[in-house]
């Protein structure tokens, strides 16, 4: 792939290393002859932490394996909230409390209760059988539409953008079912309100489609539940009919669930808890004194130092430790 001119090679890097990867990178590539250059070097700005900038030496970072032990079951949770704080443009800052409002606010109360209410509707009026209906035009028109903008923003990696446009969708869906009430249509009209439902669920389908690049857990997890066997492809997204009329899908489910005060509480206390413990530990080597005072410049220039090139290395016979250098 390095070598193949029919490759092409993005290099994405933070903005601390635009000079290396845009001018010192390229140019040994070239010297070589070997290697294809890049096309295209996007570089993110800094992401910050609860306002302060990261920092592994004082534990004032976001360290997955520290994630996935506290939060096993929030992986897509956690996806979500670094693309929508994406520092593309400029710096960024990811926050506990931010990130328990996109999950509560926005994947659990947009995309989340989107898909419930279709599962429980579907269940509830039509027992959980895909019903009946023909292609509206102007739905697919939307879907082709944001299909187009999700893939544009990825071309363009404007992924926080993209990430918008999938969730935009999902609004879309809910607003829907709000505007038809189909809950209330079947009363009246039960063949109309299957015709919602029906429009639903294919949007569902699409949506988990534009959501694998971004959350692929949650993305499959649709996918299973609509049982469609068949894997996920891109070039499907705008088809209304990835569900056929009559088939089964699963029973409704929560594909989010709420983040709790405590729980983010304790993550944020676990965040402190850690630098505080840090900064004892310098604060230890700081109390540490010198064993002589420092010297001043014009004693130091009067040292003679000099570099020397080791030639030989040998093992002294009947030591352990001692070592013959000629130097």
């Amino acid at each position: 792939y390095w070598k193949d001119e029919d490759t092409k090679l993005v290099h994405f890097v933070g903005k601390d290393n635009i000079v290396f990867h845009c001018i010192i990178f390229p140019i040994m590539l070239k010297a070589s002859g070997q290697y294809i250059l890049p096309t295209d070097v996007p570089a993110n700005e800094f992401l910050n932490l609860e306002g302060e900038k990261m920092s592994t030496s004082r534990r004032w970072s976001l360290e997955m394996y520290e994630y996935l032990e506290a939060l096993p079951d929030r992986v897509d949770e956690l996806r979500y909230t670094l693309i929508c704080n994406l520092p593309e443009t400029k710096d960024a800052d990811f926050s506990w409390k931010d990130y328990q409002l996109k999950v509560n606010s926005e994947l659990v109360a947009i995309l989340g209760n989107l898909i419930n209410r279709v599962f429980v509707l579907t269940h509830k009026f039509f027992e959980g059988k895909v019903p009946e209906a023909t292609e509206n035009k102007v739905i697919r028109d939307v879907i082709i539409r944001q299909k187009q903008m999700v893939s544009n923003a990825i071309e363009h990696y404007s992924f926080r953008e993209a990430m918008l446009e999938v969730m935009n969708t999902a609004r879309y869906a809910n607003k829907l079912l709000t505007e038809n009430e189909p809950w209330k249509l079947v009363n009246t009209d039960k063949e109309k309100a299957g015709v919602v439902l029906h429009e639903c669920l294919q949007i569902v389908a699409n949506i988990a489609i534009m959501l694998e690049p971004f959350l692929p857990t949650k993305a499959k997890t649709i996918w299973d539940k609509l049982h469609i066997q068949r894997p996920m492809r891109w070039d499907e997204i705008g088809d209304m009919d990835m569900l056929q009329v009559g088939e089964s899908i699963g029973e409704p489910f929560h594909l989010f669930s709420k983040m709790e005060d405590d729980v983010i509480a304790k993550q944020i206390e676990y965040l402190n808890q850690k630098t505080h413990k840090t900064q004892i530990v310098e604060e230890k080597k700081e109390d540490v004194t010198p064993n002589i005072p420092n010297i001043s410049f014009d004693e130091f220039s009067k040292m003679d130092i000099r570099i020397g090139q080791i030639l030989e290395a040998e093992r002294v016979e009947g030591t352990d430790k001692l070592m013959k250098l000629r130097v």
